[in-house]
């Protein structure tokens, strides 16, 4: 089974959260340049990680919070960790009265880049997906870990290599997905993945149907740069990007971000999967997630005369 077939078998038909939008605030559209795409909805589906959103607030305040922004998808940390089986059925209800999906969540402690940890790696998935069910969510975030003392790149790359392998065996038996994300050096010196680039080749070495890359626009415009050439070039593996500006960590069009241009290309390419905002707003945080959110869907529109989309899952080139 070929990787976009995996994660649209295990995701299901999920509803477009996007909605053909007026116009882009001046604020916002100052900073865009080119012509302006046609109206539409684009082809991939907007979600907001939950940890960007009033903090302080309960966790069910935060929730209607992203559904007055008008998403219709979430990503959680582990909001949920203390959760009791009363506590999940209360946010299936939530989410299901106000038309919520989650699309991906994280929170496994343990190491990807360390052997010594794989054991424990493995269980903690395993663990993690009973959690899953109960919340109805079908990806799983992963990250590397930091750096190892005393083993080299190689073997840390390695190592993340085979712990991936067999995570996405142990998943697959239960239709999810998995995504492996990067973090710039400057977030965290210590975190081995800083490199989009690895993180390509780490999962087309892998090449298994249930993992796909999340890549966060943030931490790579930091550590590399080149995204649209990256977008270009590694579409097939590319299951969820991640939006905030630099610097600062704000919503788009604050920074250096060309996130109009960001999100035409997502259009253009046919991205059918999830564009997460997960930026701290500058001021008022639904303000800025709907106009986030309409700036995605204006320059993610497709231009109606395009030909058909590319080819998912065929070779590519890291950029």
């Amino acid at each position: 089974m070929r990787r976009r077939q995996f994660f649209g078998t295990c995701a299901g038909a999920a509803a477009a959260s996007a909605l053909s939008a007026s116009s882009v605030p001046s604020s916002l559209a100052a900073s865009a340049a080119g012509p302006q795409p046609a109206t539409g909805a684009p082809p991939f589906s907007l979600s907001v990680m939950l940890w960007t959103v009033y903090e302080k607030l309960p966790f069910e305040q935060r929730i209607e919070k992203v559904a007055a922004a008008d998403y219709s998808n979430v990503e959680l940390v582990e909001e949920y960790k203390d959760w009791s089986q009363a506590d999940y059925a209360q946010f299936r209800a939530q989410k299901s009265r106000l038309h919520i999906n989650v699309d991906a969540c994280s929170g496994i402690a343990h190491s990807l880049c360390d052997p010594a940890q794989r054991d424990a790696f493995l269980e903690e998935v395993r663990a993690k997906l009973p959690v899953l069910e109960e919340l109805e969510c079908h990806k799983l975030i992963l990250l590397t870990g930091d750096k190892v003392p005393g083993l080299s790149h190689q073997q840390m790359h390695d190592a993340c290599v085979e712990s991936l392998k067999r995570a996405a065996e142990l998943t697959a038996t239960k239709k999810v997905g998995i995504l492996l994300e990067n973090i710039d050096p400057l977030e965290n010196p210590k975190y081995f993945l800083t490199s989009v680039l690895e993180g390509f080749e780490i999962v087309r070495s892998v090449d298994a149907p249930n993992l796909q890359f999340l890549y966060d626009f943030f931490h790579d415009q930091i550590a590399e740069g080149n995204l649209l050439a990256k977008l270009d070039k590694n579409l097939d593996i590319i299951g969820v990007v991640h939006v905030a500006d630099v610097p600062g960590r704000h919503e788009p069009g604050t920074g250096e971000i060309n996130y109009p241009n960001i999100f035409r290309k997502l259009g253009q390419l046919g991205f059918n999967g999830y564009v997460a905002m997960e930026f701290v707003s500058s001021g008022e945080t639904v303000a800025a997630l709907r106009a986030a959110r309409e700036m995605a869907i204006q320059y993610g529109s497709r231009q109606p005369t395009q030909s058909a989309h590319r080819t998912i899952g065929r070779p590519h080139a890291a950029a």
